[in-house]
């Protein structure tokens, strides 16, 4: 017996009685012959060293080497000692014996001057884990507050080595030297409350209070993939480290994966916009596709099956032996920047999000055959996480992109923002690799086929107009009938000067439409002196001073001006342009699936809209004239359903409100240009805009020969040029027609000049209404009729 430095809580005394106690019952059992015979010349054995029974010294155990693998022959069969990596062990001390072949040659390739702490003198978790097993040996709880232990020891090579200690404690036994040192179930219980609390420990389990009688056994498990899975993950997710020091521990991970000295890891970002290999602008990572180039296109980078195999399908290329695969290819850039540097195998493992190509995992070597489909396996293992980082850096270079973008073009719509991303990353790698600096360009979309539509509210102008005149006469009326009854109060002559301004301001405006100067100057009175004297006129008795709380609960605290029918007014064009923008904001994300195209709408007195589409606004499709035409029928049926929209939502609005819409076709195509200085798109060029002035005088325009507007309530008026045009919107109102959606009668008329654009001419049709408040369709004057009631 010997005390442990360290560990003074426990005695140790190293003994074998229990492996002899299981042989003897073993023998008891037994009914075997051969194994009757073997059992019995271990325990004679035994017998003969019965010192291994009673206890030996630690420094002893060199003495009797040979009769404890005699001994322990069952626990350590030689038929696995160069598979299992296993040894003795003296209870809780790095002091191991007995140990395999395979550790012991593990140990051989560390080197002489290896040495590992299995179980540190220090360690406050080795301690704990003896108090464990205390705990469950002697006091029957089962319980297991122990930490993973875990230990590196370096191969042949240098290269560490990671391995999971497994402890056995079923050969030892626990004695409780003294019952003052006895633990209660309360004593228990505050330990397992308070696992880290070091000093309670100590004072629960002091010196010299149990004596461990046996040994352990150890096991290592090679846990170096996993190990190293878990280093590489807190890499990645390390923020904080600097670009190398981050790329130098990846390779030194890779390594130990591969179990391959001087291997290379690299990275090589993909733009699926231009279709180019690009170096990582936000890492140190060497390229090994790209080698001193800053930027490839993907066509030149790789040859054919190369393309196939990594951009098409997205699976990884693994080229086991250069010099043989460049024999066979012809573009031979990839290789020979591989040869160059003098790697001999190497294997490009594509990283996807949502299906597209974001960048290439490169893992190289200087010796053929070392990279091949085999070990593709374990960068699987490592992938998810690979990704996880490369989508945040993406995500994090993306953050960069939408930022300038935000600073020098404000808002952009979806359909072309990939174009705004392809400058914005221009402007980023020049200064990241400290080119000459530029600024943001202009974005220009040539060869566009433009769709213009509006529904407007017929007569703004006049309705808000009349809607003032209404609220102020209504205000002078009461404003009269005040002063009428203060007049029977107090015979003041204040009261009929005011009486006879305001009788005359309302003659005036009863007779005419009002006027800006007008309207001022009847505000300026109602403001400056009769709402001061209203104050006064509450002093009057009940009959005066209610008309006059009355007429103050109607008026405006600023403005001091009744606003009722204005409001109203107001009230009801802002909820129609409400419903009328949602409506076709949702109608919209439908068009984008039939062609994605440039989309922006305004809300005037009305909602008008632009729609660009061709072959320049889309980055990977094909353009074709099919799409257009369906984008204009559906332009035609938006048109009519927020036509209904427009008519439906008035059922509980105070004010009816009547409208038009208009289509105008533009037979040519043109080209667009997002201007950076103006923060807006415009059409490119002086030819192109003639189509902005027709778009603003349109809808004024006069059929030609008459006074009458083109744009007509119930109606939608298309605007074209030629005759293809004309029959192309000919078969789209049929089919809608037919559909119950447009009247029968189809007007044709041609359009005075607009600003020099002659030949101007349209198609005009009634829309038929199906809205909740009636059944079946109606037709326009119907339908006011219902809305009427």
């Amino acid at each position: 017996m010997e005390n442990r430095k360290n560990r003074d809580h426990m005695l140790v005394n190293l003994t074998f009685k229990k492996v002899v106690d299981q042989y003897k019952e073993r023998l008891k059992n037994e009914v075997n012959n051969f194994k009757k015979l073997y059992i019995s010349s271990i325990l004679r054995y035994a017998d003969d060293n019965e010192e291994l029974v009673s206890g030996i010294k630690e420094d002893e155990l060199h003495t009797y080497e040979d009769s404890i693998n005699v001994l322990l022959s069952d626990l350590f069969p030689a038929a696995l000692t160069l598979n299992e990596i296993k040894a003795a062990t003296v209870p809780f001390s790095n002091h191991i014996f007995n140990k395999t072949e395979r550790l012991k040659n593990l140990l051989k390739d560390a080197g002489d001057d290896f040495h590992f702490d299995i179980m540190p003198n220090d360690s406050f978790d080795t301690f704990r884990m003896s108090c464990a097993i205390i705990l469950d040996k002697y006091y029957h709880k089962s319980i297991d507050i122990s930490r993973p232990l875990l230990v590196v020891i370096p191969d042949i090579k240098g290269a560490d080595r990671t391995y999971r200690v497994t402890y056995n404690a079923d050969f030892i036994d626990i004695e409780l030297n003294s019952e003052d040192h006895g633990l209660s179930e309360n004593d228990i219980k505050q330990l397992l409350r308070s696992p880290d609390d070091n000093q309670l420990w100590k004072r629960n389990f002091p010196d010299g209070s149990y004596t461990f009688h046996g040994f352990g056994i150890i096991t290592f498990t090679d846990v170096t993939i996993d190990a190293a899975i878990s280093d590489l993950k807190t890499i990645l997710l390390d923020v904080s480290s600097t670009e190398t020091n981050q790329t130098d521990k990846i390779e030194s991970i890779f390594r130990n994966i591969f179990n391959l000295e001087h291997l290379k890891v690299g990275f090589t970002s993909f733009d699926h916009f231009e279709k180019t290999f690009e170096s990582n602008l936000y890492s140190a990572s060497e390229s090994y596709i790209l080698g001193e180039s800053q930027e490839r296109h993907c066509d030149s980078t790789l040859c054919s099956d190369s393309y196939q195999q990594l951009i098409i399908n997205s699976e990884p290329l693994i080229i086991t032996d250069v010099e043989n695969y460049a024999s066979k290819i012809e573009n031979k850039f990839l290789t020979d920047n591989l040869l160059k540097n003098g790697f001999k195998s190497a294997i490009f493992y594509p990283i996807t999000k949502s299906k597209k190509l974001i960048g290439v995992l490169e893992i190289v070597s200087k010796k053929v055959f070392a990279l091949n489909s085999f070990n593709v396996l374990k960068i699987e293992s490592v992938a998810g996480y690979i990704k996880a980082a490369l989508i945040r850096t993406e995500q994090e270079y993306q953050n960069s992109i939408k930022a300038l973008i935000q600073t020098e073009c404000t808002s952009i719509h979806p359909s072309v923002q990939w174009k705004f991303e392809r400058e914005a990353r221009r402007l980023i790698k020049a200064k990241v690799h400290h080119l000459k600096s530029e600024p943001f360009k202009d974005i220009g979309f040539p060869d566009i086929h433009p769709l213009y539509g509006q529904i407007d509210i017929v007569g703004s102008s006049d309705a808000r107009n009349k809607a003032i005149k209404q609220d102020l006469l209504n205000q002078l009326d009461q404003v009269c009938e005040i002063f009428t009854f203060a007049k029977k109060h107090e015979k003041l002559p204040i009261y009929d000067q005011i009486s006879y301004r305001v009788l005359a301001y309302r003659k005036d405006i009863d007779n005419d439409i009002i006027d800006a100067n007008s309207e001022r100057d009847i505000i300026k009175l109602l403001r400056e002196e009769i709402n001061p004297v209203m104050k006064h006129l509450l002093k009057l008795p009940l009959e005066v001073s209610e008309l006059v709380k009355g007429y103050q609960a109607q008026v405006e605290t600023n403005s001091g001006v009744i606003y009722k029918e204005r409001n109203n007014y107001d009230t009801s064009v802002q909820a129609i342009n409400e419903a009328l923008t949602s409506a076709i904001d949702k109608r919209q994300q439908e068009a984008q699936q039939i062609f994605p195209h440039y989309f922006e709408r305004f809300k005037t007195d009305g909602v008008e809209h632009n729609i660009y589409v061709g072959s320049s606004i889309t980055v990977d499709q094909d353009f074709n004239v099919v799409y257009l035409y369906n984008l204009r029928l559906w332009q035609l049926q938006t048109m009519i359903e927020m036509e209904n929209k427009f008519y439906s939502i008035q059922e509980n609005l105070p004010s009816v409100i009547e409208a038009a819409s208009m289509i105008l076709v533009f037979d040519n195509t043109l080209s667009i240009r997002y201007r950076i200085d103006e923060k807006r798109f415009d059409v490119d060029g002086a030819y192109n805009a003639r189509y902005e002035v027709v778009k603003k005088r349109i809808d004024k325009a006069h059929i030609k020969g008459t006074e009458e507007r083109i744009t007509k309530k119930g109606k939608i008026a298309i605007i074209f040029t030629d005759k293809e045009t004309e029959r192309e919107y000919l078969r789209y109102i049929s089919f809608l027609q037919h559909n119950n959606l447009l009247g029968k009668e189809i007007e044709h008329f041609e359009l005075e000049d607009v600003q020099g654009v002659v030949g101007l001419k349209a198609l005009r049709v009634s829309v038929l209404y199906n809205i909740e408040i009636t059944e079946g369709t109606l037709s326009y004057d119907d339908l006011v009729k219902e809305l009427q009631v």
